[in-house]
């Protein structure tokens, strides 16, 4: 029987779809036996970093995960159940590429359940969601006799899930608790109770939060700041505000760093902490100098001027002075996520920073070392002087110049890092020798030149933003010191320190998830809106000062009897003055109308973006194909 074209047409389809379903399930089977995956996604979210797979690859015993998931779609919201799938996902990727080092578990913690009970004791906690139920998004992971937890696997932390678990994973097939050395020349430590002023009813200083935060997870040592050597043990030196560090310390230091130890160094031009021990003059405290490590980093090929603090205009601080006054403060940066590296996991997390009376960083790293800016400010910035910093902010911010160059407020070097000491130890003593002058001196010769391995240093430009103070707030609760966090300070340096102290490979994750794009064009027009504005106070005050000057010399050129009179050229300069007043004041009022105005116009313009855009695209594409197969049919 022979068939007409529609049916002929017909069986080729049908025959077409059976082939392909055919070898979409062959090509699926063939996959899914097969190790090598093609991660198509648009930020691969199933690809491993680099930094994991190092990990992964010197897994030398079994890890155990057990992953703790609530089942059933009544009881897992929608997006929860999405957020597990990922987990889920990323876990097979660690299996398979731990190449059988890693091994899962997956629960389900019903209620009065053995698996309820064993997610207690794993220390994975369930989210209440109702009087007596609870869901459960939880993994521990466990080596030999270590163990870690993840209590909860927040979607919030989505992006940071890779480092998450990675992190763990080197927790627990670590031996021992990482020793953190301290060097500095503030009383982080704490002061005890001197008995004079016991007696005046005053009591000692407690140790920082952030110490004894520390010492949560790590072994902390203080080291003196006339150190000459840094104990092998110490892993990772923390070196906080180093005011007046010696050469011979710069040395301890470079020497630990060529053994492979890793570096926190926190510098800072003008130390609020240090500073109150000083008097009360502005001009004598900032004469005192700042804090660098000028050796260390003029080999590293940085540069950081202890004489110049930072300011940015678009990260003010406003500032309470009483009286309802207040003081916008450009060298007080309250930073927002636009100067925080939200793709690298020591900052992805963190969207505020306060940074009093920072430093920034210039020049370029030299060959072998590699860069990471973790904080920066705006083009909106420029360097000033410290001493001009403290004495007043709205002087700095009625001369404010922009440089239009954005500055590192702190960076991360990671490499092979060279000696700032070819020669030896500063002080070693000369050589007299004339025969021996080629040869190298004792010092020089057990000097290490290079570092053994791929190091860290991590360098950020204030020292004050850990102290209590300025992190958040501290409350005495029955006896008990609890902190309450104002902003990402503690965090950030809680990472620092995390990041450092764990496997150097860590450094290399990633943070996988997108990231959230805050409004920060209209930030940028209030910023420009408000230098406009600053401008013409600025115009209005000269113009002020010199009608006030005019006067004066009015003043002077009149008789004794008539010094409170005011002449006819002064009420003509008073007229005038009075008259370009409210003229700047109307200036200032349509400056403050067109931001509003600016703000409002790009405002609709994104609500019809949103409202109107896709529909139209949708539309626009639809006609377009229906254009296109009716040109087709006719050409048949």
């Amino acid at each position: 029987m022979k068939l007409d074209k529609k049916q002929e047409a017909m069986l080729y389809s049908t025959v077409g779809v059976v082939v392909m379903l055919i070898i979409l399930v062959a090509v699926n089977g063939i996959a899914s036996k097969a190790k090598a995956r093609i991660d198509l996604t648009a930020d691969k979210l199933y690809t491993l970093s680099e930094g994991t797979r190092k990990v992964l690859a010197k897994l030398d015993t079994k890890v155990k995960v057990r992953l703790y998931v609530t089942q059933g779609e009544n009881t897992m919201p929608t997006g929860l159940q999405t957020h597990a799938r990922r987990v889920e996902d990323l876990l097979k990727e660690f299996r398979q590429a731990s190449n059988g080092k890693i091994t899962i578990e997956k629960l389900d913690p019903q209620p009065d359940s053995d698996a309820e009970e064993s997610a207690t004791l794993d220390g994975v906690q369930g989210q209440p969601i109702s009087l007596s139920e609870k869901l459960y998004l939880g993994l521990a992971v466990s080596c030999l006799e270590q163990k870690v937890a993840v209590p909860f696997l927040s979607p919030d932390r989505d992006k940071l899930l890779e480092y998450d678990i990675a992190r763990a994973i080197t927790q627990v097939t670590a031996t021992s608790k990482p020793v953190v050395g301290i060097m500095t020349s503030l009383p982080m430590f704490g002061q005890p109770m001197n008995p004079m002023m016991m007696q005046m009813g005053q009591r000692g200083q407690s140790p920082w939060v952030f110490v004894n935060e520390l010492k949560n997870d790590f072994e902390v040592k203080q080291v003196e700041m006339t150190a000459e050597t840094i104990d092998d043990a110490i892993k990772v030196l923390l070196v906080v505000h180093p005011k007046q560090v010696t050469d011979n310390a710069q040395y301890a230091i470079d020497q630990f760093l060529m053994r492979g130890g890793k570096l926190i160094a926190f510098l800072d031009p003008l130390s609020i902490v240090d500073s109150r021990s000083s008097a009360g003059n502005p001009m004598q405290r900032a004469a005192q100098g700042g804090s660098t490590l000028d050796k260390l980093l003029k080999a590293w090929g940085l540069e950081f001027d202890a004489n110049k603090v930072v300011a940015d205009a678009n990260y003010v601080t406003r500032i309470n002075r009483g009286m309802g006054r207040e003081e916008v403060v450009p060298t007080v940066l309250s930073m927002d996520s636009r100067g925080i590296a939200q793709g690298d996991v020591t900052t992805s997390q963190i969207d505020n920073i306060l940074l009093p009376f920072a430093g920034g960083f210039t020049g370029t790293p030299v060959s072998g070392l590699t860069q990471t800016v973790l904080l920066k400010t705006t083009t909106q910035s420029q360097f000033v002087e410290k001493f001009m910093a403290e004495m007043a902010g709205e002087q700095v911010m009625k001369d404010f110049s922009p440089s239009g160059k954005e500055v590192s407020l702190a960076v991360r070097l990671t490499g092979k890092f060279k000696t700032a000491f070819p020669d030896g130890k500063p002080g070693g003593a000369a050589k007299t020798d004339d025969a021996k002058k080629d040869e190298p001196a004792p010092e020089a010769a057990s000097s290490l030149k290079e570092s053994k391995v791929e190091s860290v240093v991590i360098l950020v430009g204030d020292s004050d933003f850990v102290f209590d103070e300025f992190a958040g707030q501290v409350q005495e609760i029955f006896g008990q010191r609890l902190f309450m966090a104002r902003n990402g300070n503690m965090s950030l340096a809680q990472n620092i320190a995390d990041q450092a102290g764990g496997d150097v490979n860590l450094i290399q994750v990633r943070s996988r998830a997108t990231v959230g794009r805050p409004f920060t064009v209209v930030k940028e027009m209030q910023a420009k809106a408000e230098q406009s504005y600053r401008s013409k106070i600025k115009q209005l005050e000269t113009e002020l000062s010199s009608a006030q000057q005019r006067l004066n010399e009015l003043q002077q050129k009149k008789e004794g009897n008539q010094r409170f009179i005011l002449s006819p050229e002064q009420q003509k300069e008073v007229a005038n003055f009075r008259q370009r007043e409210t003229e700047v004041k109307r200036e200032l009022k349509d400056v403050r109308k067109h931001l509003k105005r600016d703000v409002d116009a790009l405002e609709n313009q994104l609500k019809w973006l949103n409202i109107a855009g896709m529909p139209f695209l949708v539309t626009a594409s639809g006609i377009c194909l229906a254009a296109l197969k009716r040109k087709k049919t006719s050409a048949k």
